[in-house]
């Protein structure tokens, strides 16, 4: 199953661990982007730049086949102070890859450089997309004219899987990863001295019912039968010990699959917040926001990518979609693809969790992804 001989699997860390200790959050990875260019050109792509302000594809044709196949992977890093001690840790204070977007990088990098003395019938475009956590940098190549300037009869991304173990895989026949939303409710009441709370209409008592009454929409407004989230993380108000302010925040997000899920979470928390803050005495303003839309698999591509697997001894299993989000559902909702998770979880010792600041990219991943790569693309283009 390993196609990457010891000496381009050693300069393929040093590229994770020099991609690792120079982190650049979304919208921002410009020297990531140019670290990717200078590669791909020296290999042979044609290599545009530009698309979601920072994005690189590399593009490479072989043979007279029409056949396209996009690979996309993610660069950008979180606003996470890293602690995981290693000798290649960030070194951008408060900036690190906690989710692994390094590892996607080196590993697509790899594939692209060992497909050009591979024989393939068709093209290939390695996106390499800006900006998946919580800026959309996916929306944002699309919005350029990605799909427009690049047909693909397919795209496909990869995210390494902590939970899984090294040498799995799970491609979905459809729901992948949820749709994701955001609510910001105002809670405007009327302040008072703490000692005379009959003076003023307390906005954050009404926040509080506002609170627990949300967490009553999933489990009353949704059917049971129907995955759906609804998760308060933010609460803020007041400064002072025997002040009643005169507002209060709640922050949070809300996740589903299914489109009148969708709606119903945001007529349900709009409507829950105003009458709530209304019936203390204080009024409510809500910001939602639809964020990503679900991540679905096309069945035949999926399929596809599990025959791949399968073919290099990689263990395809059956799993549970996640509720969390992913912002390649933007490139799903414009062309058939599959989104797919590769085991990644670190053995005999700590295993942290993607967005943890002690998390950091298993490198004994890399061997099976780059080969998961080009199989497919071969595959794919034969």
């Amino acid at each position: 199953m390993i196609a990457l001989s010891s000496e381009k699997l050693q300069e393929a860390v040093r590229w994770r661990h020099h991609l690792h200790a120079h982190p650049e959050l979304g919208f921002q990875e410009t020297e990531t982007a140019r670290f990717i260019a200078e590669r791909l050109s020296e290999w042979g792509y044609a290599v545009r730049t530009g698309y979601g302000r920072t994005g690189v594809i590399g593009t490479l044709t072989k043979g007279s086949s029409r056949k396209v196949l996009g690979i996309r992977a993610d660069m950008d890093a979180l606003p996470i102070l890293e602690e995981t001690g290693v000798d290649h840790a960030s070194k951008t204070a408060g900036v690190m890859h906690a989710c692994g977007h390094d590892g996607h990088v080196t590993v697509a990098l790899a594939a692209a450089r060992e497909l050009v003395t591979e024989t393939f019938d068709g093209t290939v475009h390695f996106i390499f997309q800006p900006a998946e956590e919580n800026e959309g940098g996916a929306r944002a190549m699309v919005e350029d004219g990605l799909f427009r300037d690049f047909p693909m009869d397919a795209v496909l991304g990869m995210h390494n899987w902590p939970a899984l173990p090294v040498g799995t895989l799970v491609a979905r026949d459809d729901d992948m990863m949820a749709a994701f939303g955001t609510f910001e409710v105002r809670v405007i009441g009327r302040g008072a001295h703490g000692a005379m709370p009959h003076e003023g209409a307390d906005p954050l008592l009404a926040a509080s019912q506002i609170v627990s009454a949300l967490n009553t929409i999933a489990s009353r407004n949704v059917s049971p039968l129907k995955a759906s989230v609804v998760s308060v993380t933010q609460i803020h108000g007041g400064d002072a010990w025997n002040v009643i302010p005169e507002r209060a925040m709640i922050r949070g997000t809300t996740r589903w699959f299914d489109a009148d899920v969708g709606d119903t979470l945001q007529a349900r928390i709009e409507q829950t917040a105003r009458s709530v803050a209304e019936g203390f005495g204080c009024r409510a303003e809500i910001d939602y926001q639809r964020r990503y839309p679900a991540t679905i698999n096309n069945a035949a591509i999926a399929a596809m990518v599990r025959a791949s697997a399968a073919a290099i001894n990689l263990n395809v299993l059956d799993a549970a979609p996640s509720m969390a989000a992913e912002d390649f559902a933007f490139m799903l909702n414009e062309t058939p693809g599959c989104y797919f998770w590769l085991g990644a979880a670190r053995t005999g010792g700590d295993n942290p969790g993607l967005h943890s600041p002690r998390f950091d990219f298993n490198d004994t991943v890399i061997p099976g992804a780059v080969e998961m790569w080009r199989s497919t693309a071969i595959n794919f283009l034969a």
